[in-house]
């Protein structure tokens, strides 16, 4: 793309674009606002002048251990009041917060947090195994601040040298000046979760994370009015920056603590009581909440929610019981690591397209990733790096850029092959139709090749998901003598259900060739999945690679 320099402007160009502008105008605008959250216990609430001034002291507690501009310190934790005030405080100082995934092996952990040079690790007392774990081999920490309500004494661990975070805010000056940071400075760091080698460090700077979130705020109309449930880690990908764009908006924060996918009523309770308007999350935890929804005598009145979810496509099936149960719109987002997440958003259909698909043409478009926002460039390649045709079949690797998309990995020879001309090669196959809505068919890696043709595990998957007596599916492929590679699906029954093969083969008739069946269909009890939630497909292919070749 050519840069030209036009006529000097008269704008404060010079004003620059930093985290801590979105708390001070919230403070400003909305001190009373609250912020409810949950630590070990019951859930609590304060408001966001409350936090801010928390914010100050902890600021003043980095600057009094030696912290520097530019010093990475990691937070270990889950989605608390403590971690949202870290996120604010220690960019504010021109520190880097880094975000440690607890999804992730101790051994990479171990890697991420050498290889940023972490020189502080804030961490709740429950994960003190954890950091207990990684300790011996962090060379570059210099202290752990332990985040507890409990005083010092009852807290037992091997971490040295040791400090109790609530003591040092309490000791620490409540006022703190923020400094104007340089907008390309780095805010955070996130490391991809490492299913292929190692974790790789993303380095997102003060304009990335500012200009994201006016992106996000503006995309699910957010506004002072909505209560947010922030479900989505924030120890991985800034929970999507859900969060920053609420505060931009002066909305209401929800922070649950700890919770599981097994237990779905915590968050479901939650949200019919403070009566969330906005959530962010994957199918593994929307699928396990429909689920609790349907045993209520009384549905939820979730007519104003907005849900976004990623990570996977969500089935078709569960976003129309979602809008016929409760009247909540599931939002289908596409984004990576990489990209802060939001690339694609799949709301509000076209004008040009309401007025002419049927109801259930427009719930079939729902399944795609959707249009590009704005600021964000996305073509679909060729292996040779030409784009393929816009016609919502060719597909090609989808290759993005744009303000918030990183441009290189921290300090990881050997990962240029990624980025082709301003580009960051995302490794998902997909395609574009004429409308301009993006598909993503399968990770590359993922895709199917069977006698020359490709088969896109994930609508398999999708459309077995939409039999009302499964929980997931899983579709791999595996090695064939004769066909290259053939499909396998792995499926998980609800409890109670008998599925049998030639119920899921009956519906695959309606949208699939024969030959793009799976060859077989096993029924388990779970099925093995990543770090982060995704299935884990690398497992699956080694433990049944034979299956086909006997």
């Amino acid at each position: 793309m050519r840069r030209i320099t036009g006529f000097p402007s008269t704008s404060m160009n010079e004003y620059q674009l930093n985290t801590t502008t979105f708390i001070r105008h919230a403070v400003r605008s909305y001190p009373e606002q609250e912020i409810v959250y949950r630590t070990h216990g019951d859930f609590q609430r304060y408001t966001y002048r409350d936090a801010y001034e928390r914010m100050m002291r902890a600021a003043n507690v980095l600057e009094k251990l030696g912290v520097q501009p530019g010093d990475r310190v990691g937070v270990l934790d889950w989605n608390t009041h403590r971690h949202f005030e870290l996120y604010f405080a220690i960019p504010g100082t021109g520190a880097v917060i880094l975000q440690m995934n607890l999804r992730i092996s101790a051994d990479d952990l171990s890697y991420v947090v050498n290889h940023s040079e972490a020189k502080y690790v804030f961490v709740d007392e429950s994960l003190l195994p954890v950091a207990e774990a990684i300790a011996p081999h962090a060379k570059t920490v210099r202290g752990w601040l332990v985040m507890t309500d409990k005083p010092m004494s009852e807290i037992h661990t091997s971490l040295s040298p040791v400090y109790h975070y609530e003591t040092l805010l309490r000791e620490a000056e409540p006022d703190y000046d923020w400094p104007m940071i340089d907008e390309h400075s780095a805010y955070s760091a996130c490391y991809t979760s490492g299913t292929t080698g190692r974790p790789k460090g993303v380095y997102y700077s003060h304009r990335n994370i500012y200009l994201h979130t006016m992106e996000m705020a503006a995309y699910i109309g957010l506004n002072s009015d909505d209560c947010i449930a922030c479900i989505v880690p924030m120890f991985h990908g800034q929970s999507w920056g859900l969060f920053y764009a609420g505060v931009m908006m002066g909305a209401k924060l929800i922070f649950p603590g700890r919770y599981m996918a097994e237990q779905p009523g915590l968050l479901v309770d939650l949200m019919i009581q403070e009566q969330v308007t906005v959530a962010n999350g994957a199918p593994a935890i929307f699928l396990p909440m429909l689920h609790y929804i349907k045993t209520l005598d009384q549905k939820p009145d979730f007519s104003r929610a907005r849900f976004l979810s990623g990570a996977t496509e969500p089935p078709l099936s569960m976003m129309k019981e979602y809008k016929e149960l409760t009247g909540a719109e599931i939002i289908h987002a596409y984004g990576a690591t990489e990209t802060t997440p939001l690339v694609c958003i799949n709301y509000r259909l076209k004008p040009s397209l309401q007025r002419k698909l049927s109801e259930e043409e427009k719930w079939d478009l729902k399944r795609k990733q959707g249009l590009p926002v704005t600021g964000i460039d996305i073509k679909i390649c060729d292996s040779e790096g030409n784009e393929v045709p816009r016609d919502g079949k060719s597909v090609g690797e989808i290759w993005v850029r744009g303000p918030w998309v990183t441009a290189q990995y921290y300090n990881s020879p050997g990962t240029e092959g990624q980025f082709h001309e301003g580009y960051w090669k995302s490794g998902d196959a997909g395609t574009m139709d004429e409308n301009g809505y993006v598909k993503v068919v399968d990770r590359i890696k993922d895709v199917i090749k069977s006698g020359g043709e490709w088969i896109s595990s994930i609508d398999l998957e999708n459309t077995i998901m939409g039999h009302p007596g499964v929980v997931e599916a899983c579709v791999v492929g595996l090695p064939h003598p004769k066909w290259q590679e053939r499909p396998l699906a792995l499926v998980v029954p609800k409890a109670g259900h008998h599925v049998s093969e030639a119920e899921i083969y009956d519906m695959l008739k309606e949208r699939f060739a024969k030959w793009q069946f799976p060859d077989k269909i096993i029924f388990v009890d779970q099925i093995p999945k990543t770090s982060v939630g995704k299935f884990n497909k690398k497992e699956i292919v080694k433990q049944y690679n034979d299956l086909y070749m006997a």
